[in-house]
């Protein structure tokens, strides 16, 4: 049995040392085929959901050098979503799941080493997403080139309409 609880932990570590996030959820209560929706949408969001025994998650947080508060979420039915790709993506599925479904209850996470409340996985959920803050700040980015090339380009574009009025008068 304790082969077992190695692996499983080993697992864990190995998924959690993947993911910059960690999330710690409460499902008590949702059903087997909403719980495979939600594992369906979190996929889609780059992300993943596992149950684990809280023991062996403690001991893979511990390994992990997450802080030790994570521990006291860990009581009850809990799930754990870690993933490689966009926090923000799956912080929104989990918003979104819950408001839709009641269920179920973030209770905290770690995202880069750092002990989050549910309402800091809240923030995160209402970010834009990755592609609209690249665009925005590929705007910011642009704009003073942009008004540049403008105020450059005036002299010349003043001189041709000045000329064009006066070809045009005569």
């Amino acid at each position: 049995m304790k082969a077992e609880k190695t692996l499983l932990i080993e697992n864990l570590l190995g998924r959690v040392n993947a993911s910059p996030y960690f999330f710690v959820v409460d499902y008590t209560g949702l059903k087997v085929d909403k719980f495979a929706e939600l594992r369906k949408r979190l996929a889609g969001a780059g992300a993943e959901i596992h149950v684990f025994k809280n023991t062996l998650v403690k001991k893979a947080a511990e390994r992990a050098g997450y802080p030790d508060d994570i521990g006291a979420h860990l009581v009850g039915q809990t799930a754990v979503v870690c993933g490689g790709q966009d926090v923000c993506a799956a912080a929104k599925v989990m918003k979104n799941f819950t408001a839709e479904f009641e269920k179920p209850v973030v209770k905290a996470g770690v995202l880069d080493g750092r002990l989050l409340d549910a309402s800091g996985i809240k923030v995160l959920a209402d970010l834009p997403s990755k592609d609209v803050l690249r665009a925005t700040l590929l705007g910011v980015l642009n704009a003073p080139a942009s008004k540049l090339v403008r105020l450059l380009n005036e002299p010349a574009a003043s001189l041709a309409r000045v000329l064009k009025a006066k070809s045009e008068a005569a």
